[in-house]
């Protein structure tokens, strides 16, 4: 199977239809699941913590006239869905999994892992498929060993060892999202 792998989108429209389309234009029948931060939280951090009392829905979170109808996809839940929760004391983001395991991968948003000062995180594959996707830093990247790997954006990749960190980037500002075959192993960084 083959699957577009898109993250961090936050709320934005225009950015979200040229993935889409970029999408489409690649190949129609790819399964979309998105890798969370769908929406955008408009509290931040430090604040959310110290809300006396809870917010309305529109007070925390973006919302922009015709996104819901564009999110179809499954996805998993990011660190700006679980920020809205806690700015709102509702449970609005609790359908969405914390992690989607595929064929041969995981997929996990990545605030949950450790980063060292070069924004390297520590992957764990001892509780994980060998490929591990994820978002979070709003940048594409590919990891074998704790080191980032070179690649071209376009151009597939072979995944001829066993584990691999792939950041998929962000659908906001940079329009980027992953290919991901399984059947052939292959990934290819896409760019709309």
């Amino acid at each position: 199977m083959k699957y577009a792998l898109i993250g961090d989108i936050h709320s934005n429209i225009a950015d979200l239809k040229a993935v889409y389309t970029h999408i489409q234009s690649v190949d129609p029948n790819l399964t979309i699941v998105g890798m969370g931060d769908l929406y955008e939280c408009l509290i931040g951090k430090k604040k959310v913590n110290t809300l006396m009392t809870p917010l309305s829905i529109t007070e925390a979170r973006l919302n922009p006239n015709g996104l819901e109808p564009l999110l179809t996809f499954p996805s998993i839940r990011g660190n700006q869905e679980e920020r809205i929760m806690r700015a709102t004391k509702q449970r609005l983001y609790d359908h969405l999994p914390t992690r989607i395991d595929i064929e041969g991968a995981t997929l996990i948003h990545g605030h949950q892992f450790e980063w060292d000062e070069n924004w390297i995180p520590a992957l764990d594959f001892s509780k994980t498929a060998p490929l591990i996707f994820f978002g979070h830093t709003h940048y594409s990247f590919l990891y074998r060993k704790g080191k980032r790997k070179s690649f071209v954006f376009g151009e597939p990749i072979s995944l001829t060892k066993k584990h691999y960190g792939i950041n998929v980037g962000s659908v906001v500002d940079h329009r980027e999202w992953v290919l991901y075959d399984a059947n052939a192993r292959t990934i290819t960084f896409m760019k709309a």
